[in-house]
C-alpha cells in the first residue's frame, strides 16, 4: 500500500529517485549493498548486483555498472586458487562440503562473509554475473573481451561449467539439497551470453545439456509446467524427483531474460499460465510461490515487474502498464519501494512474526528499484 501523505509520484519521479537510490548505495569499490536499513541485506550478492547493474545500464548508468563488474572481477580474482582447489577436489572425485563453495554474497568492500551462518552456496548469481557483464559491453560497443576480466571470466566458467548439477540454495537461500530450474536459468543464460566473447565452444555442449536436463527432469508429469525444483533421489545423476510440485515466479527467468525457451514452447507456456493462476494477486502484485511464509508470503516488487518484462516481449502492454503501476503505488512518501507488501490478512500472524524477528519487510530494497527501472525502461525508451 502507497503510504505517501504529499502529492503522489509520476512514472518519471520514481525513475529518477530509483537511479540515485541505486547510486547513493554503491560503495566506492563498486558492490551495491542489497539493502542499506537492513542489517541481514548489508551485503552485495552477485545475483542482485547484476541485475541492480543491468538496469543501470539501460538507464544510461554505465559507469555505474562497469564499478559493479570490476568490483566482481576484483573479488573473482582472489578466488583463483580457491576455484583451482575445488576443480582439482572434483577431478579427483573427492567430496567437496558445502561450505567449500563460492560464496554468494561478500562485504561490501569486497571481503568474504565467512562469519555468518548465510546459506552460501549458490550458483545463480554467478551465471547472472556472466550475463550481465555481456549485457555490460554490449552497451558499451565493445565486440571482444577486454583483457582484464579474462581471469575473472574463465574462472566462473570453468565452475558453472563443472558444478551446475550440485544441489545448491535457490535465489530465495532455500532448499540447498534441491536442483531448481531458476537457477540452471542463470548458468544457462550467463554461459551462453558469453560464448561470443571467447574460445568456448565447448560451453554449446553445456547449454544444450542444461536445457535437454530440464526438459528430462523438470517439467510436471501431468501439468505440463517447469517446477519450482527437483531432488536428485541416489547418487544415480539420471533420477530425480519433484522437489516442489507448484511453481515458482523466479521460472520466469528461463523465458527472461535468459531466454532458455520462449513463450510459446509448450512447458514454457504452461509454466507462464501457472504463475498467473498461482502467484498472481487479486491486489496487483505477484507473490513468489503458493506455500511461501517469509513475511506472510508477501507480493514481491521486483517479481511484478519482472512478470511485466516478459509481458512486454508477449505483446501484453497492458498487463505491463498495469505492473508498473501497481509498483509505483508500493512506493513511500519518497519514493522507497520494499522487497515485498502483505499478501492477505490471512498471513498477517506469519508476516507479524517475522517483524518481531527482523523488522518491517527489506526498505528500500536496491533489486525492487532496479526491476522498476527495467519495466520502465521497457515501456518508456
Amino acid at each position: 500500500m502507497n503510504t505517501s501523505t504529499g502529492p503522489e509520484l509520476s512514472y518519471t519521479d520514481l525513475f529518477e529517485i530509483s537511479k540515485q537510490i541505486i547510486a547513493l548505495n554503491q560503495h566506492p569499490s563498486g558492490g551495491y549493498v542489497a539493502c542499506p536499513l537492513f542489517s541481514n541485506y548489508a551485503f552485495s550478492w552477485l545475483r542482485d548486483g547484476s541485475f541492480i547493474a543491468y538496469a543501470m545500464d539501460r538507464s544510461g548508468e554505465t559507469e555505474s555498472s562497469e564499478l559493479f563488474h570490476q568490483w566482481v572481477r576484483h573479488v573473482l580474482e582472489r578466488q583463483q586458487d580457491h576455484v583451482n582447489h575445488l576443480l582439482g577436489k572434483k577431478e579427483r572425485g573427492e567430496w567437496i562440503a558445502e561450505n567449500e563453495f563460492l560464496h554468494t554474497r561478500y562485504h561490501l568492500d569486497g571481503r568474504d562473509d565467512d562469519h555468518s551462518e548465510w546459506g552460501h552456496f549458490q550458483l545463480d548469481g554467478y551465471g547472472a554475473w556472466l550475463w550481465g557483464l555481456t549485457e555490460h559491453w554490449r552497451a558499451q560497443g565493445k565486440k571482444a573481451m577486454p583483457e582484464s576480466y579474462r581471469t575473472s571470466v574463465e574462472l566462473t566458467v570453468r565452475y558453472l561449467a563443472a558444478f551446475w548439477k550440485l544441489p545448491n540454495f535457490d535465489c530465495w537461500e532455500e532448499r540447498n539439497d534441491q536442483v531448481h530450474p531458476s537457477t540452471l536459468a542463470c548458468i544457462y543464460g550467463g554461459l551462453k551470453a558469453i560464448r561470443t566473447y571467447g574460445d568456448y565452444a565447448y560451453l554449446d555442449n553445456v547449454t544444450d545439456e542444461i536445457q535437454q536436463f530440464l526438459l528430462r527432469h523438470a517439467v510436471h508429469p501431468d501439468g505440463g509446467y517447469f517446477v519450482k525444483s527437483i531432488r536428485p533421489v541416489s547418487s544415480d545423476e539420471a533420477r530425480y524427483d519433484i522437489g516442489y510440485e507448484g511453481v515458482d515466479a523466479s521460472l520466469l527467468w528461463l523465458c527472461q531474460p535468459f531466454q532458455v525457451f520462449p513463450s510459446e514452447h509448450p512447458a514454457m507456456a504452461a509454466t507462464l499460465e501457472k504463475i498467473q493462476e498461482d502467484l498472481h494477486a487479486d491486489t496487483g502484485g505477484v507473490r513468489r510461490y503458493a506455500s511461501d511464509e517469509y513475511y506472510g508470503g508477501g507480493e514481491w516488487i521486483l517479481l511484478t515487474a519482472w512478470q511485466g518484462w516478459v509481458d512486454t516481449l508477449r505483446g501484453k502492454q497492458a498487463e505491463a502498464r498495469h505492473a508498473l503501476d501497481w509498483i509505483l503505488r508500493q512506493a513511500d512518501a519518497i519514493g522507497r519501494l520494499p522487497e515485498q507488501v502483505p499478501h492477505t490478512k490471512a498471513e498477517r500472524d506469519v508476516y507479524n512474526h517475522w517483524v518481531g524477528r527482523w523488522g518491517t519487510p527489506a526498505t528500500p530494497l536496491l533489486w525492487s528499484h532496479a526491476m522498476y527501472l527495467v519495466l520502465y525502461c521497457q515501456l518508456h525508451k
